[in-house]
């Protein structure tokens, strides 16, 4: 353990920046919101529901009167929607420094997105994919970009069957769908990392261990001890955060905590398991993602 913990006031100030982060009307992404807002930085609010985004928008304006915050429609379950929010965001701006790939949709019952994506990994990895590749033109143009991908320590479980992906044939686990999605977002940093060999943003990502949030809403035993085993929010976000903002971070990092088991403290770099740095099963996830997207990658453009 680092005898200097990593907080926010580590952060150096982003004021000029422009930073985009999904699923931020609760949570990791809220807090996440708030803590680049106090830092400087102009601030998307990418969001499902849109009256919900601007109440979180004014709630953070009321704490940071400085605060540069817009908020975008975004819904990470529809390809259609994901197309919308980067047209958008690439017509009105000129640059993009921070892509956080927060949003994410735990243990829930059975569902499918409007592509017919299992809801989970859809949602997870799917939707990220997606937008990342749609928004890659802004990030590629702008000078020391970042994309930070929020994982968990689910992804120790994950073991994503590619030929099953939406669970037709299985019997559906609800746990086994969420690790497999949460593995599925290291294998895409990994293999965007080797497809942009130095050139372009940075890519980080980074896991907030066992923090509490509304996430848990759907797991019985989870929602019962997130009160007892859970951190505060303003800690456990600061693995997300670290990855999304820390200037000594290099690409392909991943960080977050590292007592009781990945769950609890303050982040550092952590090493994820040996299947979630497979070469080859991030290859075959990334045609995949092409393939059920029909979103491919331009890495050619430079800043």
């Amino acid at each position: 353990m680092s005898l200097h913990h990593w907080t926010e006031d580590n952060i150096p100030a982003l004021a000029g920046k422009k930073a985009i982060v999904t699923g931020s009307t609760s949570g990791l992404g809220l807090e996440t919101a708030r803590i680049l807002s106090r830092r400087g930085a102009a601030v998307c609010l990418a969001v499902r529901d849109v009256s919900r985004g601007e109440r979180v928008a004014d709630s953070i304006r009321n704490a940071v009167p400085s605060a540069d915050i817009s908020v975008g429609k975004l819904d990470l379950a529809s390809l259609a929607s994901i197309e919308n929010f980067a047209t958008s965001v690439c017509d009105e701006s000129d640059r993009l420094d921070i892509l956080i790939n927060n949003a994410g949709v735990m243990v829930p019952p059975l569902g499918h997105t409007e592509d017919g994506f299992e809801l989970q990994m859809g949602t997870n990895h799917f939707g990220h994919f997606a937008l990342t590749g749609r928004l890659m033109g802004l990030l590629m143009a702008t000078a020391d970009s970042r994309i930070a991908v929020t994982s968990s320590i689910a992804h120790r479980q994950g073991k994503p069957d590619l030929h099953d992906i939406d669970w037709k044939r299985r019997k559906y686990s609800a746990w086994q769908a969420y690790g497999d999605s949460k593995i599925a977002n290291l294998l895409f940093a990994y293999e965007l990392v080797r497809r942009l060999d130095g050139k372009g943003p940075m890519v980080v990502a980074g896991h907030p261990g066992w923090t509490r949030t509304s996430l848990q809403r759907h797991s019985g035993i989870a929602g019962i001890l997130n009160p007892i085993m859970g951190m505060p929010l303003e800690q456990g976000v600061l693995g997300p955060v670290r990855a999304a903002t820390d200037p000594d971070a290099q690409s392909g990092d991943f960080f977050g905590p590292k007592g009781w088991f990945g769950m609890r403290g303050y982040p550092e770099r952590v090493e994820p398991t040996a299947m979630a740095r497979s070469a080859r099963l991030a290859r075959d996830l990334w045609e995949l993602s092409e393939k059920r997207t029909g979103v491919t990658f331009n890495l050619e453009a430079s800043a």
